[in-house]
C-alpha cells in the first residue's frame, strides 16, 4: 500500500511530536493511506468549514447553501444559480431551496438576465450585503490562521499548487466505474 510522500518517520523528531498530538485515526488517515490527498484537503476543509458555518448559522441562521449562495452572490453580483452549482458542488435542488429561502428573507433579489431574456441572474439586497460584509473578515481571519504556518514563499507555492489542481479537474473522471 502505497503511503504519503511524506509519511512518518522517526528523523524529524519537532513534526513527529506533533503529529502525537494528534487523534491516531486522524495520523493515519492523513499520512497511512493511499489517498492521502483527499483526506487532507477535506480535514483542512473541515477544519476552516466547520467553525465559519457553525457561527454564520447561530448569528444570522443561514445553513450552509444559503451562505454558499449568498457568499457567492457577494463575490460576484448579477450570478446565475446555475453558476453557483457548477463552483459550489451542491446539487441543484438543494441550491433551489437555500435561493429561495434567500429570496423569502430578502438577502438576495433575482432580476431578469439582460443578455438572455429568460434567464435571471441574483444580487445581494443591502440586508444580503450587510451580512456578507460582517462574514468576509471573520472568513479571512480563520484563512489566516490556518496560513500563519507557511511561510509566504510557501503561501505562493501551495497556490500554484493548488492551482494546478483545479485547472485540471475538468479532466478527472465525473463518475466511477468499476475496473473489469
Amino acid at each position: 500500500m502505497r503511503r504519503a510522500p511524506t509519511s512518518l518517520s522517526r528523523v524529524d523528531h519537532e513534526r513527529e511530536a506533533a503529529l502525537r498530538d494528534l487523534d491516531p485515526l486522524t495520523v493515519t488517515k492523513l499520512w497511512d493511506n493511499p489517498c492521502w490527498l483527499s483526506f487532507r484537503l477535506n480535514f483542512i476543509a473541515f477544519r476552516f468549514n466547520d467553525p465559519v458555518y457553525r457561527w454564520i448559522e447561530t448569528r444570522y441562521g443561514l445553513v450552509r447553501p444559503e451562505f454558499v449562495a449568498l457568499y457567492a452572490v457577494g463575490l460576484k453580483e448579477g450570478v446565475a444559480a446555475k453558476n453557483i452549482v457548477a463552483s459550489s458542488g451542491l446539487p441543484k435542488n438543494t441550491l433551489s431551496r437555500a435561493i429561495q429561502k434567500l429570496l423569502t428573507r430578502r438577502l438576495l433579489k433575482r432580476e431578469t438576465d439582460r443578455y438572455d431574456l429568460r434567464s435571471f441572474v441574483l444580487h445581494l439586497t443591502p440586508a444580503g450585503r450587510a451580512i456578507f460584509e460582517e462574514t468576509m473578515p471573520l472568513m479571512v481571519q480563520q484563512q489566516s490562521s490556518m496560513l500563519a504556518a507557511l511561510t509566504d514563499a510557501e503561501q505562493r507555492q501551495l497556490c500554484e499548487l493548488m492551482d494546478k489542481l483545479v485547472i485540471a479537474s475538468p479532466n478527472w473522471p465525473a463518475d466511477l466505474e468499476p475496473q473489469s
